[in-house]
């Protein structure tokens, strides 16, 4: 059950100013520190790519800040040059960018974005790296364009297409009323997306450049087609697609490549039966694909994905066949050496593979995150992270971190930081669990604090040693923040993960529950004084621990659910209900086992729960938190419901994210920082 939560001016110091006085500062001068606010949300810039220049002398990337005046955020394209010297932003305005590239010659710098033009919409738009104004691209006005990439030779583009929901509205009349919606697929709704049509498939097209006409690429049809990617010699495209005779029914994809030529006939490269695709890289010679193979259909939402490599003729290796890791985002150096990035217990780091061994070495082993990367003419970048620092691009070089960027250094030397650390401990059964520990600002050993068991998503995730403004701002507020690696997360390899298929809210449980006694044992958790909070599986978690012992004073459930066999058809998860714990009305007793904090609401809930929940989430739709917030209501139990409308899985208004971070405090505050006597406790105030 896939349910991720994500969801969260420079300034330089000349050599003059430093050389103005050779006389060492004195602790007393040293600018004051301050505490993280609410209102740094705003302020921190996330930074997202990069993208190498063909020369490797330019690094493009996006930048993205909250607008509190429309209550969005706002994404523009910067250009850092390799050596540092150099970085300028090249986008402004209401209208924000995605999807970066560079033309193969280098010269033209290419993106997606709505910004008004010949063609509404989400288009492709081109500038010139040297400057001026950017330019239309592709006026494709019958469908949406999800994704493009350049032809080697220049000439042409290569779009992911989808049918648009509602045709645009006539100039100068007013919109049509939307149409219903007739559906006639087996999986027929996704979060973001809504209601899946039975024509809203993914397909290829080629575009050319000179005569602006997009053709089909491929003969099929009724089939997604993803992650497409030329060959270095653009004779050929791969591309990852399930083409089963109803895709909707399995997750069995595979690498398929085609001419690259419109009309062509697709030749599917795997045959495993199981996802083989995510994001492909050919190989300098133009003769085979790095991709990464899951698990089977029974392990959907617990599958760790290996490297593996297809020749063109179909044969299928996998390098280091032994690392008992996940790997993502396969990368070939020009001497055709193979890289993937690594998750690995709290860390994601880059490593090369052997291409006919079981071996790798990592690139770097600083702890911390590298999130993603990208390569061109030896010149490697990164975006990453760490627990005291928001992620940065950085180049790697010699086995090392060179930060390039720094968008939110001056951000931070104002900040009083803490230092999250890792920990380690048995759980009930003799499980080795790790987790993070982050103390609140000014902990005094032998002075224990109120802790917040924050639990993270998935499950099939890590809570990873990487900047995280909750586990900073939590700190402030005198609180300590506890988050643990629980089985089923990623980071510990594929039996850690699968260990909790088809018995949910059992050994998380206990693995949680183990975390918290190492909290308390190290003398950081007042036993008296703990909550326990979760968004998505972390919300479905906080519903099962509560429902397992009364040790929480109280517990906030984000997009949560305690009765999963009422989302049977209700969420976006068909083919895990399906396949990994069966139809209800075939394996009815499981369901009514792991939907114990529902139906036992009444002998296991004792625990003050507020409930969350986006109306517009298809991922756990509210109905999930609906149900707990009325099963406590009914029973008299103090609970409050908190819904946001129009809201995904993930909230996209920055207004809501504050509104919920200081909903979160106060509900911690009523219950394990009881005002004084007489002072008013009514946690709507104190959320206003």
């Amino acid at each position: 059950m896939l349910r991720r939560f994500s969801g969260f001016s420079r300034g330089f110091l000349s050599l003059g100013v430093l050389l103005l006085s050779l006389a060492p500062v004195r602790a007393a001068d040293a600018p004051k520190k301050r505490d993280i606010t609410l209102d740094d949300l705003a302020k921190l810039q996330r930074v997202s790519g990069p993208v190498v220049s063909p020369d490797g002398e330019w690094v493009v990337y996006s930048v993205s800040q909250v607008d509190t005046k429309e209550d969005k955020s706002q994404t523009h394209l910067w250009m850092v040059k390799w050596d540092g010297s150099v970085d300028l932003q090249l986008t402004y305005g209401k209208d924000g960018v995605s999807s970066p590239k560079f033309s193969p010659d280098g010269r033209y710098i290419s993106f997606i974005s709505s910004r008004p033009g010949a063609a509404k919409g989400d288009q492709v738009w081109v500038m010139d790296r040297r400057g001026g104004e950017a330019e239309q691209f592709t006026a494709i006005t019958d469908q949406e364009i999800g994704g493009y990439s350049w032809s080697p030779d220049s000439k042409k583009l290569l779009l992911t297409l989808r049918p648009k929901n509602e045709p645009d509205a006539e100039e100068g009349k007013p919109p049509e009323p939307p149409k219903p919606v007739v559906i006639d697929r087996y999986h027929f709704k996704q979060d973001i997306q809504g209601y899946l049509r039975d024509d809203a498939w993914n397909a290829l097209y080629l575009y050319d450049i000179a005569t602006k006409k997009a053709e089909k690429l491929t003969s099929s049809k009724n089939v997604n087609e993803n992650d497409a990617e030329w060959s270095p010699d653009g004779k050929w495209i791969a591309f990852v697609s399930n083409q089963e005779a109803d895709p909707d029914r399995t997750n069995n994809t595979d690498v398929f490549v085609v001419e690259a030529k419109a009309g062509a006939t697709p030749r599917k490269l795997t045959t495993w039966e199981g996802p083989d695709g995510g994001q492909l890289a050919w190989s300098p010679d133009s003769k085979s694909i790095a991709y990464t193979q899951g698990a089977k259909l029974e392990l959907l939402e617990y599958s760790q994905s290996r490297a593996a490599v297809v020749a063109l003729d179909g044969k299928v290796s996998y390098p280091s066949a032994k690392l008992d890791r996940a790997v993502r985002s396969p990368n070939y150096s020009p001497d055709g050496k193979l890289s993937y990035l690594v998750n690995d217990d709290r860390n994601q780091y880059p490593a090369e593979v052997e291409l006919s061994g079981d071996g790798d070495r990592p690139l770097e082993t600083q702890q911390g995150s590298v999130a993603t990367w990208d390569a061109a003419a030896g010149h490697t970048a990164v975006l990453f992270t760490n627990d005291s620092d928001p992620a940065e691009i950085y180049a790697l070089e010699n086995g090392g971190l060179r930060k390039l960027t720094k968008h939110n250094d001056a951000l931070m030397a104002e900040l009083n930081l803490v230092p999250t650390e890792g920990i380690e401990f048995k759980s009930k059964d003799g499980t080795d669990v790790h987790g993070l520990l982050t103390k609140p600002a000014g902990f005094k050993e032998g002075s224990p604090v109120p802790m917040i068991l924050l639990i993270h998503g998935g499950p099939n995730g890590q809570d990873e040693h990487s900047f995280d403004f909750l586990r900073q701002w939590v700190a402030t507020k005198g609180y300590a923040e506890l988050n643990v690696n629980y089985r089923g997360s990623s980071g510990r390899g594929q039996d850690y993960s699968k260990a909790i298929a088809a018995d949910w809210g059992h050994f998380e449980v206990e693995d949680l529950l183990a975390g918290v006694d190492k909290a308390v044992a190290l003398g950081v958790a007042d036993p008296s004084r703990l909550a326990v909070t979760g968004w998505s599986y972390g919300g479905i978690l906080t519903d099962y621990t509560v429902a397992s012992t009364d040790r929480f004073k109280t517990a906030i459930s984000g997009a949560g659910v305690g009765a999963p066999m009422s989302f049977y058809g209700a969420d976006q998860y068909i083919l895990q209900y399906d396949n990994e714990l069966g139809p209800p009305w075939k394996n009815l007793q499981l369901y009514i086992k792991m939907s114990y904090p529902f139906l036992e609401v009444d002998k296991r809930v004792h625990t003050p729960m507020l409930f969350m929940g986006g109306t517009s989430d298809m991922n756990v739709p509210l109905l999930g938190g609906e149900q707990m917030y009325q099963a406590l209501k009914s029973l008299g139990r103090p609970t409050e419901l908190v819904v946001y409308p129009g809201q995904f899985h993930g909230f996209t208004r920055p207004s809501y994210i504050r509104d919920r971070y200081e909903r979160w405090l106060a509900w911690w505050d009523k219950y394990l920082k009881p005002a004084p006597a007489g002072a008013a406790t009514d946690i709507r105030k104190q959320a206003e």
